[in-house]
């Protein structure tokens, strides 16, 4: 499709009549998978309070995760292709490498499938055991797809340490799951690859995991994408007032309800983030709770279309 992922956010979830908000669009593309060769670890957390359904949850995301990236690469059966890799690293008051970086689906499974819960949360020493998985001097694309479901209980301050990762070129995505312990979501935008919201992604359901590593799988197989057009409109009870900021590209306001965003290119060479930060006011006659969006339109050089959340206001 061209884009890893879209997201659509307000910085309020309620304001008065007349007053404003701010709604932040952001879009992540890279390379196809196969044509950009991709070296993953997953980093998984097993502390004691992964005990129960959360573990086997994560088990079965990871599994799914490692046969997206295996169809998506066209291996041979049960062999991740294009020369692509995948890795796992375990952890809890320490970090465990349970697998190097290999194209052995059954390999990587058995790994994952080994997992059991018990002891503290090192999420430093789970980076540093990542970044080890990695060869310098590889010219694949590296990425750390780090999920955990507490905050840091023992071991070094890790925000230095997933900085470091980062420094080096390696892509850091977070899926967090809001767990017994508390779930501190600052630091896994800390410790994410920049834009947070396109690399940063949190649930308090388990029954949700299975689905954000397949997502996620599936996102990192797609190609960048050129000629990009975004037209967004808002409902009639808001009017758009100012264009923020943005990262990339032109915007324009093209009326008091719609704006057009266009981009030439995105994720083409590279992982890419961008963004586009934009005020809208309250203009209607009524209170209560308000869709934002009338409507928001994708188009790329393939014509494809990317889903982009309403949120709401009151």
């Amino acid at each position: 499709m061209g884009i890893l992922n879209s997201n659509k956010v307000a910085d309020r979830d309620k304001i008065g009549c007349e007053e404003e908000l701010k709604i932040t669009l952001s879009l992540t593309g890279a390379p196809n998978i196969v044509e950009n060769p991709t070296d993953i670890v997953l980093v998984l957390d097993r502390s004691g309070s992964m005990a129960g359904e959360p573990l086997a949850a994560v088990k079965l995301g990871a599994n799914q995760f490692i046969d997206i990236i295996q169809q998506s690469t066209g291996g041979a059966p049960g062999e991740i292709g294009s020369g692509s890799q995948i890795g796992v690293v375990t952890f809890a008051a320490t970090a465990i490498p349970v697998s190097p970086l290999t194209t052995s689906v059954q390999d990587l499974k058995t790994a994952v499938n080994g997992m059991q819960a018990a002891g503290s949360t090192n999420h430093a020493d789970a980076f540093l055991k990542a970044m080890e998985l990695f060869d310098p001097a590889s010219s694949n694309a590296k990425v750390i797809v780090l999920f955990t479901d507490g905050k840091t209980t023992t071991g070094f301050p890790p925000a230095p340490v997933a900085a470091e990762a980062r420094s080096r070129g390696i892509i850091i995505y977070c899926i967090g799951l809001i767990g017994s312990d508390g779930l501190d979501v600052q630091a896994l935008n800390d410790w994410a690859t920049d834009p947070d919201i396109s690399h940063v992604a949190v649930t308090p359901d388990v029954a949700d995991l299975e689905d954000l590593f397949a997502e996620l799988a599936a996102n990192i197989a797609k190609p960048g994408a050129t000629d990009i057009v975004i037209e967004e409109e808002v409902e009639p009870d808001f009017e758009i007032t100012k264009i923020w900021q943005y990262s990339k590209g032109t915007v324009e306001i093209t009326g008091p309800t719609t704006l057009r965003w266009k981009m030439d290119a995105l994720g083409t060479t590279g992982n890419e983030g961008v963004f586009l930060e934009f005020i809208i006011r309250h203009v209607g006659q009524t209170d209560g709770k308000k869709k934002v969006n009338r409507s928001i339109s994708y188009q790329d050089a393939e014509n494809n279309v990317v889903l982009f959340p309403n949120p709401e206001s009151q």
